[in-house]
């Protein structure tokens, strides 16, 4: 072999190796940019992206209610129903049915737990749906009953027409709501408050004083600073409604809204 050819032969046998090793430099300057896959077997899992994409839009999602009709919670601690009259505050049983029926409260924690007083949930799961839903407001109506222990409420701010989506549970008998503009439109049926009253409230109201960065990060903010809250994992209608709950003495309406702290809706 001439020593010409061998020379180029060996150059370009050098050449090759200079190139696999960049080659693989390369592979493993990619591999260790790429992020670690979680570990499975400990890290909670988020919440599903699969939400109902209606729910992005909500000024299309008009539903009318029926005069009465269930809806069965299953929480992490366990299940119950709740009979909603829509007499009672039509707009707010709309509402509810609505987002209800759109699977909106599906993999919403609840936030707030109050002893004694109220549990509120109604932050979406998904930033996206919580931010579509920001001003999608209804307008308040009178208080024709009363803010008694076991009662669904719409939650609000100080301002007029500003109920939403969050509701909350009263745990009690919460008589200083009603003159406050807070109207009751349905209500926990049967021994169903055994659950409401054991969901978490060792944060105290520290979670529900919380609420901006929840609804702008969902559950994977949630799951990291308040992992221990419980979670609504599938709100649905269901069958016949339970027997109409005893309605109670009305209220009587409304007066200028003095909301308090403790349940309105923060930043709204």
């Amino acid at each position: 072999m001439k020593p010409g050819k061998f020379t180029g032969m060996l150059a370009a046998m050098v050449l090759m190796a200079a190139g696999i090793c960049g080659n693989s430099s390369a592979q493993t300057s990619a591999a260790a940019q790429a992020p670690a896959k979680p570990k499975s077997a400990t890290a909670a899992k988020p919440a599903s992206a699969a939400y109902d994409r209606a729910l992005l839009r909500p000024a299309l999602l008009r539903d009318k209610a029926p005069e009465t009709f269930q809806v069965k919670f299953e929480t992490t601690r366990g299940d119950f129903t709740v009979t909603v009259t829509r007499a009672w505050s039509p707009l707010a049983a709309d509402r509810f049915y609505t987002l209800v029926k759109h699977h909106y409260f599906d993999n919403a924690r609840v936030f707030r737990v109050v002893p004694n007083f109220v549990v509120q949930f109604g932050i979406s799961a998904y930033p996206a749906v919580t931010a579509a839903w920001q001003k999608a407001t209804i307008k308040d109506e009178p208080v024709t009953q009363k803010n008694s222990a076991g009662t669904l409420t719409f939650a609000k701010t100080n301002e007029p027409n500003s109920r939403t989506t969050e509701i909350f549970i009263n745990l009690k008998d919460n008589a200083s709501l009603d003159s406050q503009g807070f109207a009751p439109f349905g209500a926990v049926d049967g021994n169903g408050m055994s659950v409401v009253d054991t969901f978490y409230g060792q944060y105290g109201d520290s979670a529900g004083l919380d609420q901006e960065p929840m609804e702008r990060q969902g559950e994977k903010y949630i799951a990291e600073k308040w992992p221990l809250l419980d979670t609504i994992k599938h709100a649905s209608l269901v069958g016949t409604p339970a027997a109409k709950p005893a309605a109670k003495t009305a209220a009587k309406p409304a007066t200028a809204a003095t909301a308090s702290d403790v349940i309105r809706q923060k930043g709204r």
